[in-house]
């Protein structure tokens, strides 16, 4: 399926169905394990991307070109829609045009951008310092001009919430709706209660939120979130949360005996070949085999 298509009936799914659950990948590989397991989506999450790749915290260490290769990489690899963390959108308005452009290019479905200032910070961390209104809403239109498919959506992050409270996100949230934004994303209630708001006070237009485990937001079944109306709900890295778990116990357990055979706690090395599409490949190298 070209991009066009999978971005065209990305944005059909999110107007017309119920909520979609979408994991976060760092990869190509998390990515095709995602779509493997039948999810709608796959999230490009720049801590996940920041943490894999780096081993470095969500602190504004990625660049542009970091997100675009990875981007890339995991569009070749699935058919999925791709949500793709722009952090700030990397500069100014002009800068976040370039952005969008060399996302859009490169495969995404969808790309979110935050109203923080540089560096940026995970959203659950403390600290966090967002810019003012007017420049937060210069980068939203820009996103919104510069994209050369309408079917490529612009999600519109605020982290007010953490500087100022819930009312002030709210108020940037309806702003960047004004200015073209097709999802808004209040990043990190801190209530239930607050979290029922969000979806009342945007009213119309579709809200991502966003689960992380150990973070600030409480965490609730897919269903009563889409009651409360909202329309993605993103598990940002609960992948590479379990990679890291799942490294530590079959590393562990190497260390501490020495050896590590098929009864040991991984996927099998024909697990590790399907899901790498190994026969895919064959398939090719007997087609062009001379």
């Amino acid at each position: 399926m070209m991009n066009h298509e999978i971005n065209r009936a990305f944005k059909n799914r999110i107007l017309t169905g119920g909520p979609v659950l979408m994991p976060g990948a760092a990869n190509a590989l998390a990515a095709r394990i995602t779509e493997d397991l039948g999810f709608e989506a796959v999230y490009l999450s720049g801590a996940g991307l920041t943490n894999t790749f780096f081993a470095m915290p969500d602190m504004g260490f990625v660049g542009l070109s970091d997100i675009a290769q990875h981007t890339a990489t995991i569009r070749d690899a699935t058919e999925l829609p791709i949500v793709v963390d722009a952090d700030n959108g990397f500069g100014n308005a002009l800068n976040v045009c370039h952005t969008i452009r060399t996302l859009e290019r490169a495969g995404a479905s969808a790309v979110q951008l935050e109203d923080q200032t540089t560096p940026k910070r995970c959203g659950h961390f403390s600290d966090q310092q967002v810019v003012p209104l007017e420049e937060a809403r210069s980068r939203i239109r820009a996103a919104v001009d510069a994209r050369q498919n309408e079917n490529t959506l612009i999600i519109a992050r605020t982290d007010a919430r953490a500087t100022a409270g819930l009312t002030e996100a709210l108020e940037r949230a309806s702003a960047f709706i004004e200015d073209g934004a097709d999802i808004t994303f209040v990043e990190a209630p801190l209530s239930i209660e607050e979290m029922f708001k969000i979806p009342v006070a945007l009213n119309g237009t579709p809200q991502l939120v966003n689960l992380v485990v150990g973070g600030k937001t409480p965490i609730l079944a897919l269903d009563a979130l889409g009651e409360m109306g909202f329309s993605l709900v993103l598990y940002a890295n609960v992948a590479l949360q379990a990679a890291i778990h799942g490294m530590q116990i079959a590393l562990g357990q190497l260390k501490k005996t020495g050896k590590m055979d098929e009864d040991g706690p991984l996927a099998s090395f024909l697990e590790r070949q399907r899901v790498v599409r190994k026969d895919h490949f064959d398939k090719l190298e007997q087609r062009y085999a001379f």
